[in-house]
């Protein structure tokens, strides 16, 4: 095993410490946001910090990156007070990843890819077409993260909307049936594939699958 101690990453140079300390935590969620703006301009955004909040009220979770530079995400949301939260599939990976590019504020991230906004239910905010999973949510409020200038930005989701090929009988959503990707680190992109599901575990009982 290899050992990094946090002297050697605070001299370390900025891409080779943004690899590793991205990679740390593991996979996470790879999703889209979809904002508009007052003025009309479609915008569209990868995030990794997704998280699940609660589910009573349901409730998700994203962080932000200090505001010291123009977040077009974080300024459409606090105008309109809604965003859609889009899954990212195998097919969209390359486009999806694009949108961490800064455009300018007038640019729609939609006409510089492949991928289409679909609006739904007269909604004004756009979904990401082909998304086995789409949420229409709403800012609740955030939190700045003292220690490094971010802001947790807490949401209510409004309105699911989930492609019946992933959904199960008891609304459980098998996401690898959608091909939903998984990023990890920074840039890096995977596939994951459920291998097991367990039924709720009991002290003193052994685990027993769902799938088997």
């Amino acid at each position: 095993m290899r050992k990094f101690t946090k002297d050697e990453l605070f001299y370390m140079s900025k891409v080779p410490r943004l690899n590793l300390v991205n990679c740390l935590t593991g996979y996470k969620s790879a999703n889209l946001i979809g904002t508009c703006s007052e003025s009309g301009v479609l915008n569209l955004a990868i995030f990794s910090s997704v998280t699940h909040l609660g589910s009573e009220p349901p409730l998700l979770g994203f962080i932000l990156r200090p505001t010291t530079v123009p977040r077009d995400t974080y300024k459409n949301i606090k105008e309109t007070g809604y965003f859609t939260l889009n899954h990212i599939t195998e097919e969209m990976i390359a486009d999806a990843h694009h949108t961490s590019s800064s455009y300018e504020e007038e640019v729609s991230e939609f006409d510089k890819i492949n991928l289409e906004p679909e609006f739904i239910d007269n909604n004004k905010v756009p979904f990401v077409k082909g998304s086995p999973v789409q949420l229409l949510c709403k800012y609740v409020n955030e939190y700045k993260i003292e220690e490094n200038d971010c802001l947790h930005i807490i949401a209510s989701i409004e309105t699911i909307y989930v492609d019946e090929k992933v959904l199960k009988e008891d609304l459980w959503i098998q996401l690898d049936l959608g091909n939903v990707v998984a990023i990890n680190g920074l840039d890096g992109y995977a596939v994951p594939k459920i291998v097991d599901r367990f039924h709720y575990a009991r002290p003193d009982k052994p685990s027993i699958s769902m799938l088997k």
